[in-house]
């Protein structure tokens, strides 16, 4: 088990919204240390992101589940803040167990479900096509007053 995921693991998140934000920010501090990308939570570095991913996706020696949770939270806190979303814990459809989803105005939203598909099916799975159908569905960001 690497480092950083065992220093994940090892946190007692308060919740899991605070437990999806310090992945986030792990994934951040990843984009940085190891890819010399910035990712800003911005709708542009959605690019870089999926950047990151083809990469790991190349690798014969990739931890699927941890790298799903690490840059699907980051996936995830992208449109959350964006459309004032909430983390919550939800059966994936076809599914039997909970997974952590985005619920954005009465639609749940699986963004580390996304990132390990984009992870094993390629190109079809692009992130930046998934961020512009949510955007084109959730219509305008919440407003921030």
């Amino acid at each position: 088990m690497n480092k950083l995921r065992q220093k994940l693991e090892a946190q007692a998140f308060p919740t899991l919204g605070a437990m999806m934000e310090g992945y986030a920010e792990a994934a951040v501090e990843t984009a940085k240390k190891e890819y010399r990308q910035t990712l800003d939570y911005s709708a542009e570095s959605i690019n870089t992101l999926d950047e990151i991913i083809v990469l790991l996706s190349e690798s014969l020696d990739i931890d699927l589940d941890f790298e799903s949770r690490l840059w699907g939270s980051y996936l995830g806190e992208v449109i959350r803040t964006r459309y004032a979303g909430m983390w919550e814990m939800t059966q994936y459809p076809g599914g039997q167990v909970a997974v952590p989803a985005v619920e954005v105005r009465g639609s749940r939203l699986f963004p580390l479900m996304k990132v390990y598909r984009r992870l094993t099916n390629g190109e079809e799975e692009d992130l930046r096509t998934f961020y512009n159908m949510v955007t084109e569905r959730l219509g305008n960001p919440a407003q921030v007053n």
